[in-house]
């Protein structure tokens, strides 16, 4: 591990000894819930603090008795892959009283809990901080009726809380991304995917009502991630005579050999005048106007179920840890505070700035003030509705600016999901931005060949749901046919390239740039956005298709671990793929909840070896019946896959045995989840943006003549921003040996890995602990939302 320096801060600094820390679940239940109550107890025994359950949220509380249990490390083995809550959730109108908030706080000092870890949604984070607003006075009154000691004053004096967002909704202010939205996406993506088909068969029209009371961000997203023809939702309620319009994209979208209609409805959806918007009244519209077939679907529950996502788990992991960081840190001056995520970053918000926040939201929607709160609801969602404006309502031509620019798109690399919403997003953008589009197959290798013709937006209409490249993707680097490509870019007149694909792409890249010395024709705006399984393209977090490839390993995992219920104990030994980046087998390991995960980027020996098997053989010795162990397929070349699985074998003689699987290619197919349809769509959307500004730049004299660092970029997630940085100024940042980034950000989440497994280690927490403020939406230029 890194040496500490003076700098940094280390949690072994941090001790719980002597706390008691409780976690609840309140309010509806959210998939990755039992993610986010698994880490908070793992990390709380970790550093040496006890740990309750409280069982049926706030009620459990009220009650007391056997709903506040004692928890262990072995209580919270295998539910991490659970959807739902575990320790039970109940809406509890006693604790909106004071005697019931009075029984509560009897309960938790019989316990000497003084720790609080509430995840829920705003309603839920709300009644824990009138909680502790009134702890003082509850505990006088508990002394004054005899109840407790007069010296749990002193013990108990202070009530710390932080709360997790637990909702599907992602209604929550301040946060990205609260705990079960990514999961509710996977299950309306699953039902929308399986409509569309049955919907193609027979030329018909669905209306989807999806969960989302006050907030409109679940229906959104799905709409930007299938394409929907219309979506109404609570913050954006369509301008009067919506009715004909939406009637006219219908027909118009069926005229231009669409087969089906898609209309996303949010559960809130309301008119102008506050009055809801109800799937019957779309349907009779539908029918009634243009006799299309329509048929009306509700999801209802579904959404609230099932698996968390890979996402999910991850993202309950790190907040839950953060958590408890957090309340190590807290003193009795400090505000709550929720944990949540900003871009790619954790961060700590006090709590009621985010609660007034999201109830600002609501007002301003009583109050018909609607672009206001569009606005409130923070930058993600206001990206979410720009992107999804231009790309589902086509201006006709007459409204269509005209650039007389050429802008040619390529997939390079291996296949990644995502990539064909990325090219779609890029297409429809570049229309409306009044280019002509043309589209190459089969990377460099088919522009050489001269495979690229003009594509219109109905061409790409449907791409977002598809796997793999559907123009198809070649590894071949442009070096090799270099005048070749010159050629077809003459000829074809291209004023702006745009590649999406992995680390070939990146290549690619800085080769053409080098071109331009000898070749003019490469002398105009080249942009590139990452699309690898892998996330080994440096100047980026994250890249179109590593999401899919998470999931697709998830998945595969836990089917694995049930596997092997009812047998004798079991360890998995699971190879991933990635190239030598080891970001899919410590992430995955991280969500999947593996023992240990071996990665190039950290060497290990035949000790280190040694010491996993001696620590699994323990753990198998107690109460858990399945170890998980991940492998990145260039972690090593002798301790290959054959010789992990042997030495397991071997050494857990009598205590387990080992089976091993290489996943393959499977994590490379599937249908893209929402959250690389989204990715891909909005970074490719931005792209486009970026590529006409530069062409307006850079055109003179009647030709586009671009020679600088700056017009050749990669537009990539750094943290909290979506930037374009000059490919030549990544160079110095890569290991071009071994197609990596000399840094990556993902390697931090190795110690939680370890934490959650039961490993000492040390865990730099440098980055986290400072309190930060809500900041009412940022001016223009910070568009850097893509969590979606």
């Amino acid at each position: 591990m890194a040496q500490p320096d003076s700098k940094k801060i280390f949690f072994e600094n941090l001790s719980g000894a002597g706390k008691a820390i409780a976690v609840l679940t309140s309010g509806g239940d959210a998939q990755g819930m039992n993610a986010a109550v698994r880490a908070v107890v793992r990390m709380g025994l970790y550093v040496g603090a006890k740990v309750y359950f409280i069982h049926e949220g706030y009620q459990g509380m009220v009650d007391g008795g056997d709903n506040i249990k004692e928890a262990s490390w072995e209580s919270v083995s295998s539910m991490l892959q659970v959807g739902g809550t575990v320790i039970g959730s109940a809406r509890c109108k006693e604790f909106r009283t004071h005697e019931g908030r009075l029984k509560a706080a009897h309960n938790l000092v019989q316990h000497g809990i003084t720790n609080l870890c509430v995840i829920g949604g705003d309603g839920s984070l709300t009644g824990a901080n009138l909680f502790r607003e009134e702890w003082s006075g509850l505990l006088t009154e508990l002394v004054e009726q005899g109840s407790i000691e007069a010296d749990a004053i002193q013990k108990c004096s202070a009530l710390h809380i932080v709360g997790m967002v637990g909702s599907i909704d992602n209604d929550f202010c301040g946060t990205d991304m609260t705990i079960g939205t990514d999961s509710a996406l996977h299950r309306i993506i699953e039902v929308v995917d399986a409509i569309m088909t049955t919907a193609q068969s027979h030329q018909r029209t669905f209306v989807l009502e999806v969960m989302g009371r006050h907030c409109g961000y679940l229906a959104l997203v799905s709409a930007l991630a299938c394409g929907a023809d219309w979506v109404l939702i609570p913050e954006m309620p369509p301008e009067d005579g919506w009715e004909d319009k939406m009637c006219q994209k219908l027909s118009a979208n069926r005229a231009g050999m669409k087969r089906l209609n898609i209309i996303i409805v949010a559960e809130g959806a309301i008119d102008r005048n506050n009055k809801p918007i109800t799937t019957d009244y779309i349907k009779n519209l539908v029918v009634k106007c243009l006799g299309f077939d329509t048929r009306v679907t509700i999801l209802g529950h579904v959404q609230r179920g099932g698996t968390p996502s890979a996402f999910d788990r991850i993202l309950a992991s790190r907040m839950g840890v953060e958590a408890v960081l957090a309340l190590l840190e807290t003193t009795a001056n400090t505000p709550a505070c929720v944990v949540s995520l900003c871009g790619n970053q954790s961060v700590r918000l006090p709590l009621m700035e985010c609660v007034q926040m999201t109830q600002e939201v609501q007002k301003a929607m009583d109050g018909k003030r609607f672009e206001e709160a569009v606005k409130l609801r923070g930058r993600s969602f206001e990206n979410n509705l720009r992107t999804y404006k231009l790309l589902a309502h086509r201006k006709p031509e007459s409204e269509l600016p005209t650039s007389n620019f050429n802008v040619a798109v390529l997939n390079v690399g291996a296949p990644a999901a995502g990539m064909n919403a990325a090219v779609r997003s890029a297409v429809r953008v570049g229309i409306s931005e009044g280019h002509k589009m043309f589209a190459v197959s089969d990377g460099f290798e088919g522009f050489s060949k001269g495979q690229i013709k003009e594509i219109k937006w109905a061409d790409v209409g449907g791409w977002t749901g598809q796997g793999g490249s559907l123009l198809g993707t070649k590894r071949t680097l442009p070096a090799k046919h270099v005048e070749k490509i010159a050629e077809q870019m003459r000829k074809n007149n291209i004023n702006a390239l745009l590649i999406v694909g992995g680390f070939e792409a990146f290549e690619s890249l800085l080769q053409l740039y080098e071109a331009r010395a000898t070749y003019e024709e490469f002398c105009i705006p080249m942009c590139m956005l990452p699309a690898t399984i892998s996330n080994n393209v440096p100047g980026t977090d994250l890249s179109i298709g590593a999401d899919t490839a998470l999931n697709a390993i998830v998945e595969t995992c836990d089917r694995i671990k049930q596997s092997a219920s009812g047998t004798k104990r079991r360890v998995f030994i699971i190879e991933t793929m990635g190239g030598y980046c080891g970001y899919l087998a410590s992430v995955g390991g991280l969500a999947a909840g593996a023992d240990a995960a071996y990665i190039y980027e950290e060497p290990f020996d035949i000790r280190d070896l040694q010491a996993n098997v001696e620590h699994l053989t323990e753990k198998m010795k107690g109460s858990i019946q399945r170890g998980l162990v991940l492998r990145n397929e260039n972690c090593n070349e002798n301790y290959t896959t054959d010789f992990i699985y042997q030495l397991y074998s071997e050494e857990g003689k009598g205590v387990f045995d080992s089976r091993k699987n290489v996943l393959g290619h499977m994590q490379q197919g599937g249908a893209p989840s929402p959250f690389d349809r989204n990715f891909g769509t909005k970074i490719s959307a931005k792209a486009m943006q970026w590529v006409t500004k530069k062409l307006l730049e850079t055109f003179r004299q009647g030709r586009v003549f671009a020679n600088s660092e700056d017009s050749c970029c990669l537009l990539g997630m750094r943290r909290r921003a979506l930037v374009f940085q000059p490919v030549v100024q990544l160079k110095d940042d890569t290991d071009f040996v071994h197609r990596i980034p000399k840094e990556q950000w993902w390697l931090k989440l190795r110690p939680l890995m370890k934490i959650l497994a039961k490993y000492k280690t040390s865990y730099d927490v440098s980055d986290s602990g400072q309190l930060e403020h809500v900041v009412r939406n940022r001016p223009k230029e910070s568009d850097a939302s893509v969590a979606m």
